[in-house]
């Protein structure tokens, strides 16, 4: 009862790591431990210490209690005082062997099998006296598996493993007890753990150790800082889920000028190290230099200074060129000049070599003259007047698609966007699937002096043609000039021997669509929206290079062990010829219909726009765990449904606002969708305020069935309980204050809106005025059907 006192003994068993059964593994980057042993202590002799031999006859030590003769036990062990340190939840993983009642003869009725889990908060760490009654319960712990006499017999020990947690904690310890009620017990071990978020780099911004929330259901808003050699474009944050696993980045930093991200690093290319003269005249040096040693990208430029050494780099010129040389023109005849080079990547400008000094001659005759190095200065200084072949001003490029099918050379591509990787340091291990080429495997690379990675590997089959080389390597000239960390990485190529390989990074989940049906209904709403945020965020980066993807579908991303989601397959031929849900168009070719805008489909129009058609479908792919986009329906009547106006049904429990999103990309107009860069801003706001997402439009007990929804219907309409939440809703909260201003407060002032009054309160765009009269017909059609009767308009 309440009024007994549960106090430890003066002595105390250590129960460590290394003295349980088998050997403890710990995932440490997802659970720390609070304690790596309990000191476990008892007041009544019935909870004795014994030392047993487990299965293979290793020693292991236990506390056991066996009452089972006589009623009304209860029998207290008690652990010392635990500190908490920063976890609001702990959980306790109890290890334990249990003898089943039936085979004890004569205990009917005394006998139990379970036991009772409690917990005492306390600021102080020598309690000795707590009463039963000022612990909490925790739980009752009963066994998955008893062991009978037989068992004993036959040295089997059937360990049960039970995890329970407690929180929110808020003093700075606590006890945990363990009250016998009447069963034959042996406690073998107890783990005192919490769990927290690993230290993670996401978007070039690292985000520290974070223990998890009070509540199962809690997030923890963490703000990261940038990694070294980059600042922020947008705060970035990320939620601590209580599962100690990462929810959702938001935010990111970019790298400085003159870096380049490179493995969740600001790296930027290495100086030159080294510049000759080749040829020396009156008026001209004709330099010649290596590339960096550390590239960190492809080098699209190099930049060369230069100063006459009597003037200290007070007034100095630049020329650029695209090769390892120059020739500097216009110089003055028996002077020394002291020049620098750095190189250019998509990123910016590394730094400047150190000063290399070469001298004009008198023109009698020509010579080459060995370079002398001074130790670099780091000055700024005003440039001279420079000659019309020379660039006043230094421009940091902006990195632009180059499809690799304009060069002439195709090879020449491949050299300029892909690494050549020796075919030694490939280790293929298994085949994984079959592409139009040849066969996909897995394996690992190991580059020298670099650790060994899982890599994907797509072989050449034998018996290949030119064109069908050409084809096959294209993906890599395409595929190499990316680097996001949304799109698929590519590491290199092998085509000095055979079969000729492409090597990316490896996706342990596969295909984003498989993989959602493999887990159909097991993620939360949120970590849906990080898979469309995670998506949308690649095709802005594609789009910002004007790349045009045109075969955007969850077949074509692919999902790491992370759960981050890449763009892929950019094998322009395999997208239009090979891909199984394509079908053929009246203009000749494939493509794949459901996925496809209506002017891609019908005059082969392909754009950034048409993209954002098939990422609503990506979404609504998404948040329907992998469903076929309008089921059983035939090409033709997929063409004829979307020609005639009908679109999508929301999933079910679709959030109402992302079921708006998908109508917004699924626009007839093309310049009326939104860019990637706009859907990627809607979709941060979706996370940044989980609150509009509760209200879902889709069912909530079965799938939808095969009826498209035509615009303005009820379930198509995004009507929600005020104006605000309704503007939010569709994306047109800027307007909320015009409304307001106007009177227009309430549904029922809204669904009398005219376009005419649209222009009165101050929406001037057409296609604004449009989308809101589409939901101002949908809620009103809803209205009708609510209230029974027609709603004067």
């Amino acid at each position: 009862g309440g009024t007994h006192r549960v106090e430890p003994l003066k002595t105390c068993l250590y129960l460590l790591s290394r003295m349980l059964y088998g050997t403890l593994h710990l995932n440490i980057s997802a659970i720390s431990l609070l304690y790596f042993y309990v000191f476990l202590m008892f007041s009544f002799p019935q909870w004795e210490e014994v030392s047993i031999m487990d299965e293979k006859n290793i020693p292991i030590r236990t506390y056991q209690v066996c009452n089972v003769m006589e009623p009304n036990q209860n029998n207290w062990l008690r652990t010392d005082w635990i500190p908490r340190g920063g976890a609001q939840r702990v959980y306790i993983e109890i290890k334990f062997t249990l003898r089943d009642c039936n085979s004890l003869p004569g205990v009917m009725g005394t006998c139990k099998e379970t036991f009772n889990l409690y917990y005492y908060e306390s600021n102080n760490d020598k309690e000795r006296y707590i009463r039963e009654n000022q612990f909490g319960k925790i739980d009752t712990i009963a066994a998955d598996e008893s062991f009978t006499q037989v068992d004993i017999g036959d040295r089997i020990m059937k360990l049960n493993t039970e995890v329970r947690d407690v929180g929110a904690l808020t003093r700075k310890g606590f006890y945990l007890a363990f009250q016998d009620v009447g069963a034959c017990i042996a406690l073998v071990s107890v783990r005192v753990f919490y769990k927290k978020c690993p230290l993670a780099v996401r978007n070039l911004a690292q985000f520290p150790d974070t223990i998890t929330g009070a509540d199962t259901s809690s997030l923890v808003e963490v703000r990261g800082s940038c990694v070294d050699n980059s600042e922020e474009k947008e705060v970035p944050k990320m939620y601590c889920g209580a599962d100690g696993e990462w929810l959702v980045p938001i935010g990111n930093c970019l790298c400085n000028p003159g870096y380049e991200e490179r493995n969740a690093e600001c790296q930027a290319p290495s100086p030159v190290t080294s510049i000759q003269a080749k040829d020396i005249t009156r008026h001209t040096i004709s330099l010649a230099w290596q590339p960096p040693d550390r590239a960190n990208g492809v080098i699209l430029e190099y930049e060369v200074k230069y100063y006459e050494k009597d003037q200290n780099e007070r007034s100095y010129r630049i020329i650029k060129t695209s090769s390892r040389n120059a020739d500097i023109k216009g110089l003055t005849p028996l002077t020394s000049y002291v020049f620098h080079v750095r190189a250019r990547t998509a990123a910016g400008y590394g730094e400047f070599s150190g000063p290399f000094e070469f001298m004009t001659n008198s023109g009698e005759f020509c010579y080459t003259v060995s370079s002398c190095c001074f130790a670099p200065r780091r000055s700024k200084y005003s440039k001279a007047k420079q000659d019309s072949d020379e660039e006043k001003h230094l421009h940091q490029g902006v990195r632009i698609y180059v499809d690799p099918f304009t060069y002439e050379d195709p090879n020449q591509a491949v050299r300029e966007f892909a690494k050549e990787i020796d075919a030694s340091c490939i280790k293929i291990e298994k085949v994984i699937g079959i592409g139009e080429f040849g066969e996909v495997c897995s394996g690992r690379l190991k580059m020298p002096g670099k650790r060994e990675i899982c890599v994907a590997i797509k072989t050449l089959k034998a018996g290949y043609t030119d064109k069908q080389r050409r084809d096959f390597l294209s993906e890599a000239s395409i595929m190499g000039q990316f680097d996001h960390p949304n799109i698929i990485h590519l590491e290199g190529v092998v085509t000095k021997c055979k079969p000729v390989m492409i090597i990316t990074e490896y996706m342990e989940n596969g295909s984003l669509d498989a993989f959602l049906r493999k887990n159909d209904g097991r993620f939360t709403v949120i970590q849906l929206v990080g898979i469309l945020r995670g998506i949308a965020s690649g095709m802005k980066y594609l789009s910002d290079m004007s790349y045009v993807h045109r075969d955007l579908a969850a077949r074509n991303i692919l999902v790491n062990s992370n759960l981050v989601c890449k763009v892929s397959d950019f094998g322009m031929s395999r997208v239009l010829e090979d891909d199984p849900e394509a079908a053929y168009t009246t203009r000749g070719g494939k493509i794949p219909i459901r996925w496809t805008a209506p002017e891609a489909i019908a005059y082969r129009k392909f754009t950034s726009a048409s993209d954002v058609w098939s990422y609503g479908i990506v979404m609504w792919e998404v948040m329907s765990y992998g469903e076929r986009p309008y089921w059983d329906m035939s090409n033709q009547d997929v063409i004829k449904a979307i020609d005639e106006g009908y679109r999508l049904p929301p999933p079910m429990d679709c959030p109402v606002a992302l079921h708006q999103l998908m109508l917004d990309c699924w626009q007839r107009e093309r310049a009326d969708r939104p860019k990637f860069g706009q859907i990627v801003n809607m979709l941060d706001k979706l996370i940044r305020n989980p609150n509009t997402l509760k209200r879902t439009g889709g069912e909530t007990t079965v799938r939808p069935n095969t009826t498209l929804l035509e615009p303005g219907s009820p379930e198509a309409s995004s009507a929600v309980g005020t104006v605000e939440d309704w503007l939010q809703a569709i994306g047109m909260e800027r307007y909320s204050d015009n409304f307001t201003a106007a009177g227009y407060t309430t549904p029922e002032a809204v669904v009398h809106m005219t376009q005419e009054d649209m222009t009165r309160i101050g929406i001037s765009s057409a296609a604004h005025q449009n989308k809101i009269l589409t939901s101002v017909q949908g809620m009103l059609s809803q209205m009708q059907q609510m209230q029974g009767r027609m709603v004067p308009v």
